[in-house]
């Protein structure tokens, strides 16, 4: 596994029913495999998502998964499918969902010089697109559909973030579209947690 650079992005993690910075509320990744079993049209069971417009969540960073399910739960991020799936989850069972799908192992096979990675995007995302901080997403071997997406929904404002709002707010259509292929070219895959 790799050394967590020191900077962290507001992520939070779950404690005994409320949030709090830097304690974390165990999660049952036995658990959080059955409560899966709803995320697996979108996500798969293995984290590798079956549709283009849906993340693979697979080897997520824990911290980003409780944060995002924390989110869509509460209002604070919205989609019309996660934001019903989310409203009735507990913060255990984000837990365990999180648990679940954190222990995934995911491996990269870069198609492309690391050093031309996105500049503004390999201090959180690292050049291979796996994550360097709790708080991020991997990003490699997304659709270039997702990435951009979420790229512009930041710019927009439909998404806010205290580090990607200002940096998507500086990209024009053509910059979002080549961050996207970038990482969308990267090849993954990922091994299911036993």
């Amino acid at each position: 596994m790799r050394g967590l650079a020191p900077l962290a992005l507001g992520g939070v993690i779950l404690t005994g029913g409320a949030l709090a910075e830097g304690d974390a509320l165990p999660g049952d990744p036995a658990a959080g495999k059955q409560l899966a079993g709803q995320c697996r049209t979108c996500h798969g069971l293995d984290g590798l998502a079956r549709i283009p417009i849906a993340p693979h969540i697979g080897g997520e960073p824990v911290a980003y998964l409780i944060h995002q399910l924390t989110a869509f739960r509460d209002g604070r991020r919205e989609h019309e499918m996660m934001s019903i799936v989310a409203r009735s989850l507990s913060d255990q069972q984000i837990a365990d969902l999180a648990a679940w799908y954190s222990g995934h192992s995911i491996a990269v096979e870069m198609t492309a010089d690391p050093s031309a990675a996105p500049e503004a995007c390999v201090d959180c995302h690292g050049a291979d697109g796996l994550a360097l901080i709790p708080d991020a997403p991997n990003l490699a071997g997304e659709t270039n559909i997702y990435i951009d997406t979420q790229l512009k929904a930041f710019r927009s404002g439909k998404r806010t973030h205290e580090v990607m709002s200002p940096i998507a707010m500086e990209l024009s259509d053509q910059e979002i579209r080549a961050v996207a292929d970038w990482f969308a070219a990267i090849n993954i895959s990922i091994e299911q947690a036993e």
